[in-house]
Parts: structure tokens; C-alpha cells; sequence
């Protein structure tokens, strides 16, 4: 492995959000879920789609690492820490390797 090696993963999750019943709610759970993943894996985490729909949302992770392997173990953290969000269910996750 060379020392110049960088491995960016992208993740997009696309969710709904079935017990809210307002923006005010969706952004709630929203940003309770992408603070928690960027402090427990020191990602960067934006919702970026359905901003304006109260049960949907589309999450866009991003992590950055000289090792796949260590990647590949976040992906893992990842949908991890979406199962712990009982408000949110995931309809699909897009894996982009760049």
C-alpha cells in the first residue's frame, strides 16, 4: 500500500420517517441521527434531499481514510447506528467508492 493511497466513500441513504407529522418533526429526528453519526464516526453527514417532504429524507454520508479496510469497518458502524434511530426506516443505501 502506498503511503498516497485515499479512499472516499460515499453513502447515500434515502429513509422515511413514518411517525412524523411535520418538518419540525422530520428535522427532529434528522438531526439528532447526523450529529450522533458525525461524533461517533467523524463523518460528514447532510441531509440533501426531500427537504421539504414531513416522512422522507435522503442522508448523505462521507468518510475519507488512507485504508479501504477501515472504511469497509464504518460502513458497518454506519448502518448500525441507523438501526439504533427507531423514527427512521431505510429504504436503501447506495455505496459510491471514489
Amino acid at each position: 500500500m502506498s503511503d498516497n493511497e485515499v479512499h472516499i466513500l460515499l453513502l447515500v441513504v434515502d429513509c422515511r420517517i413514518p411517525q412524523a407529522h411535520s418538518l419540525k418533526e422530520k428535522r427532529s429526528v434528522i438531526k439528532r441521527l447526523t450529529e450522533k453519526m458525525r461524533a461517533k464516526l467523524n463523518a460528514s453527514v447532510a441531509e440533501t434531499g426531500y427537504l421539504d417532504e414531513w416522512q422522507r429524507a435522503i442522508i448523505c454520508v462521507v468518510m475519507v481514510s488512507n485504508s479501504n479496510r477501515y472504511l469497509q469497518q464504518q460502513l458497518a458502524r454506519v448502518e448500525q447506528q441507523l438501526l439504533e434511530v427507531h423514527e427512521i426506516s431505510v429504504i436503501n443505501i447506495e455505496q459510491h467508492w471514489i
